[in-house]
Parts: C-alpha cells; sequence; structure tokens
C-alpha cells in the first residue's frame, strides 16, 4: 500500500507571474493565479517530486473585496473581508468554485471540473477544504441545486439557540464589534440581529483578533448550558451532509476539514459513513490540535486521519531550533502510538510559518533532519506545502497578512520561489539559483523513497534512543536514530539536528536483532539512499555503528539483512 504523499498548494498563488507586486494591491494591479495554470506539465513535476495527492487550498467560493457583481455574484462588505482576496476560510457560497481561479468566470465549476480530470491523469488524487465550522457573514448561495434552501434562510432569528437553526443569534442587538464598520465604503456593514463569531464569540462586540469576518453554523449544541439537541437530526446536519455529497459526486478524492474539532463529533460519526457509503474511496482528513480528542475524532468521528501538529510538528520544530532535545521526537510518536497509522506529519502549511523564515529555521536546508523524520518515521501520510521544497521564506509583507513568516491567504501576491520555479510554464529550474535546486533535488529524493522504499511505506519501526542516552558518541540532544524494515531491506536511519557535521556512534540492542528478526554482520554494505554512496558498516548487538551525518541531515543507510 502506498503511503500518502500530499502536496499542499494555494491554488490562487501558485500561477501568479506578477513580479511587482504592490501591498494590499488588488487583483488587478497584482494578479491572480487560475486553475488552469495547474497544466499537465506542471502536474507532471509535482508528480515527480514524489507526491501522490494534491490538496488544492482555496478552492470553494469565498467573501472578497474584488467586484464579481456582472456575474450575478453579490458583492462583500469590505469592513468584514480579510485583505483584498479575502480569507478562503470565509466561505460565500459552498456549492460553488472561486470566480478568482478561473479563466472564464463563467465557466469556474467547468474549469474545475477540467482541473479534476488534469490532475487525476497525471497520476495525482485531489483534495479540497470543507471548512464546516463557520461561513463568511454575507454567506449567499447563487449556486446550489434547485431545491436546496440556504443557510439562515428560515433560521428563526428571535432565539439565540434553536435546534433547527443554522446560525447562532443575539436577539435584539447588532453587531457592534471593536473593528471598522465602515472601512472602504460610505455605509457600514450592518447586521441585525448580530450572529455568533466563528471562534464561538457569542456576543455582538467581535474584535481584531477574532475571526470577526466569519459567523459560526448550529450543529444543535447549545453552548449556553452545554446540551446537545442531536435527535431529531438538526437541520444544518442535513445540509452539510448535502454539501459533502455534492463536492463527492465531483469526482474527488479527499476533504481536508477545517477546525473539524470545532464541530461536534457526533455530526461526524453521522455524515462521515454516509458519504463514504456513496463514494467509498474518499479520504477525510481533519484539523484537530487537543489531543484528548484524537481517538474521539478517528473512532466515533470515523475521520482517516487527524493533523499530528501539538505532537510531532511542534517536536521537530522546536528540536530544529534547539530549543527541545531530539530524544523527544519517542514521547512524541509514543503519545499516538496507538493510532500512528491515522496521523498525518508535516513541517509546513498555510496555518504555521515558513521553515526558511526568520521566525523558524532561517533556511529551509536547516530542517532537512526534521523532515527526514517526518517522512519516514512510520507507514502514515505526509504532506508539504508548496514552495518548501525550494526553500520559500514567507517574510513578504503582502497586506493584511503583515511580514509573519507565512506565505498569505488573505492578499494578491506571488510566491517568489514557485514563480521562478514555474518560469512561465517551462518548469526547467533556469531561474532557480543552486540553493534551491539542491534542496528540491532533497525532497524529491526523500518524497520518492518513502514509497519506493517498501521499509517505509509498509515496514516496522524500531526506535534505537532508549538504549543510546548518554552515548559519547551520539548526543541524544540533537541526534535521532531508528531502524525500518521490510523483509530483507533494513534502514538504519540517524538524524543530525546540530549545527556540526558528526560521527555518530549509534549502539544497536540485542531486542532490536530478535524484534526485526535480522542476523548480526561484521561487515555488510550499506548505502546511503539519499545521496548513493556506499559503505562498509558493522551491525553486531550492543555495539556501536558508526555513521557520519553533515549538520541539519541525515542519512538513510539501506542493507540486505
Amino acid at each position: 500500500m502506498d503511503k500518502i504523499i500530499i502536496y499542499q498548494v494555494f491554488t490562487r498563488l501558485f500561477g501568479n507571474d506578477v513580479i511587482a507586486c504592490k501591498q494590499n494591491g488588488d487583483k488587478t494591479t497584482n494578479g491572480c493565479g487560475k486553475m488552469a495554470d495547474f497544466t499537465t506539465k506542471a502536474l507532471d513535476e509535482i508528480r515527480k517530486l514524489g507526491a501522490n495527492y494534491i490538496w488544492y487550498t482555496g478552492l470553494l467560493e469565498h467573501a472578497t473585496q474584488t467586484d464579481y457583481s456582472e456575474y450575478g455574484i453579490a458583492n462583500d462588505h469590505p469592513a468584514i473581508v480579510k485583505g483584498k482576496a479575502g480569507s478562503p476560510y470565509a466561505i460565500k457560497d459552498y456549492y460553488d468554485i472561486d470566480p478568482d481561479l478561473a479563466v472564464k468566470v463563467e465557466d469556474r465549476m467547468k474549469e474545475f471540473t477540467n482541473l479534476v480530470n488534469r490532475t487525476h491523469k497525471a497520476g495525482l488524487k485531489v483534495i479540497i477544504d470543507f471548512v464546516p465550522n463557520h461561513v463568511a457573514r454575507q454567506y449567499n448561495s447563487d449556486a446550489k441545486p434547485e431545491g436546496v434552501i440556504d443557510l439562515g434562510e428560515d433560521d428563526n432569528k428571535e432565539c439565540a439557540f434553536h435546534p433547527n437553526n443554522n446560525f447562532y443569534y443575539v436577539p435584539g442587538r447588532q453587531l457592534q464589534g471593536s473593528i471598522d464598520l465602515s472601512k472602504d465604503s460610505d455605509k457600514p456593514y450592518v447586521e441585525f440581529p448580530a450572529k455568533a463569531t466563528g471562534n464561538d464569540r457569542f456576543d455582538e462586540w467581535p474584535n481584531m483578533n477574532d475571526w470577526y469576518e466569519t459567523i459560526k453554523l448550529n450543529y444543535g449544541r447549545n453552548y449556553s448550558n452545554g446540551q446537545n439537541c442531536f435527535d431529531p437530526v438538526p437541520d444544518t446536519w442535513n445540509k452539510m451532509l448535502q454539501i459533502l455529497l455534492f463536492w463527492a459526486s465531483k469526482n474527488i478524492d479527499g476533504f481536508r476539514c477545517d477546525m473539524a474539532e470545532m464541530v461536534p463529533c457526533e455530526f461526524w460519526g453521522w455524515a462521515i459513513p454516509q458519504v463514504k457509503e456513496a463514494y467509498p474511496n474518499v479520504i477525510f482528513i481533519a484539523e484537530v490540535y487537543n489531543p484528548n480528542e484524537y481517538r474521539h475524532y478517528i473512532w466515533q468521528g470515523k475521520f482517516d486521519y487527524l493533523y499530528d501538529k501539538v505532537g510531532l510538528y511542534d517536536t521537530l520544530r522546536s528540536v530544529t531550533c534547539n530549543q527541545n532535545s531530539a530524544s523527544n521526537i519517542t514521547q512524541a510518536w509514543n503519545a499516538v502510538n496507538d493510532i500512528q497509522d491515522h496521523m498525518l506529519n508535516f513541517l509546513e502549511n498555510h496555518d504555521e510559518q515558513r521553515i526558511a523564515s526568520d521566525f523558524f529555521a532561517g533556511n529551509g536546508a536547516n530542517a532537512k533532519a526534521a523532515m527526514v523524520v517526518s517522512a519516514t518515521l512510520n507507514t502514515n501520510p505526509v504532506m508539504i506545502y508548496f514552495g518548501q521544497e525550494l526553500g520559500e521564506r514567507g517574510m513578504d509583507c503582502e497586506g493584511f497578512s503583515g511580514r509573519d513568516g507565512r506565505t498569505t491567504i488573505f492578499d494578491y501576491w506571488t510566491v517568489d520561489t514557485i514563480r521562478r520555479w514555474r518560469n512561465k510554464g517551462k518548469f526547467d529550474s533556469k531561474s532557480l539559483n543552486d540553493n534551491e535546486k539542491e534542496l528540491r533535488n532533497f525532497y524529491s529524493t526523500l518524497l520518492n523513497l518513502c514509497n519506493s522504499e517498501k521499509a517505509i511505506s509498509e515496514g516496522s519501526m524500531f526506535d534505537l534512543m532508549y538504549v543510546n542516552y548518554g552515548g559519547w558518541l551520539l548526543n541524544d540532544h540533537r541526534h535521532y536514530a531508528y531502524l525500518r524494515k521490510h523483509e530483507d531491506d533494513l534502514l538504519l536511519i540517524v538524524a543530525n539536528f546540530d549545527t556540526s557535521d558528526a560521527r555518530i556512534g549509534v549502539r544497536l540492542p540485542e531486542h532490536a536483532f530478535q524484534y526485526l528478526n535480522m542476523a548480526p554482520q561484521k561487515e555488510i554494505d550499506g548505502t546511503d539512499l539519499l545521496t548513493g554512496v556506499t559503505k562498509t558498516y558493522q551491525l553486531l548487538p550492543e555495539k556501536l555503528t558508526n555513521v557520519e551525518v553533515s549538520a541539519h541531515n541525515a542519512v538513510i543507510l539501506k542493507f540486505k539483512v
């Protein structure tokens, strides 16, 4: 079975070739990428990188400051839109594709269908966002199928909570908020009665630190007293199930479910099996940050995969930045050992700071060791974010997002490394510098190994750290070592998180030979799969296997045993 390798890409930014973007620039000034920019050539290159899934982030129609009224799309008040382009998580129409992404706005759904078909022909599967917890404040579906009643259309707005309301209300109160409700407009934004804000703000006073551009959906949970009203099935459950089925019917392969833990787990356990009954191969990935809820959302919620953010991501980041001991990686995977196959590993996504930013490692190459561990520690999925493989720094001050070490999701902008890698669709790498080429080659080698080597995609893992604490040739604060094995293929993986090259002596316990059913070897050839270099090593119980590992890097030594 293939290991899932996801390439996340922010769709709006991928194909934008405008070089001199202006801070807070509009679509006309700064340009905007299209679905059509994912050409057959582009998708082939992503597939060659080692990906077998692509997550097209930001496909659904969301609130924006761009005027599309000539296409029958109502304008959004600028006071409740973050950035000129708007947040892809302030969904304006669950049944439509964002007009920014279409060459011909009126053909946007057809262009989406063509994108899915091209992607599949390139050997990649398609993941899209499902944003279940909140919608844009001016949500209004003009593309909903015949017979579908819009969210909130039949709500009793005199009730703060009603099981069959789609929204939560602040009866008799107008939205105030410590935000400028007249921003860039002659008339202020008016919302009466006020609705609860997406980050569980149940009054009329959201501020700039809240998700003020969104309103929270009501799944039958009364937050004032903690009561769940799930029987009979709330109206919102049925409406969201129909949205899931609508997109699943478009031949997609998976949903990444935004802030899934803010939606009652009972809804997921009810909805996901119904989607899978009709579309058995569709996978569901949950953004869940509370480890106490992990097993609940897997076993009761029926999710296939969850973000491993507060465990492995946070640990690898802190180790890379020399703020934590490498030995804590063992604690991170041990905490989810029983559900390891359900965890999604990553070092970047649209919410997190770029590795190469000043806020993280300062250079993409400084996280090679962490990326090897993230990709090869176990058989579970791994994801990278577009530009990660090129060392994208995310240090622009684009507009609403500011200079925060992230690539903006709110503004019209270009991604420097991706723009140069694309080179107007030629993908010839001529505009990349040597460091960028080397880093991309590292990612390509590593990600392709994840499926060419069954020891990684299917094999057993044996953590070696418990017999290497305090070793004189292995610094358990800066070094990490483990084995992967499948049939007669053995991989010894040693990561060096230090700033200096190291000669690391890895002790192999007797138990490893018994557990993995391998014979001791006084002399055996081992090839580093990342470099192709072959040397002779010894693999003996309770003895040291000496390995040379460069700074911020790792070796994946393959032995035939």
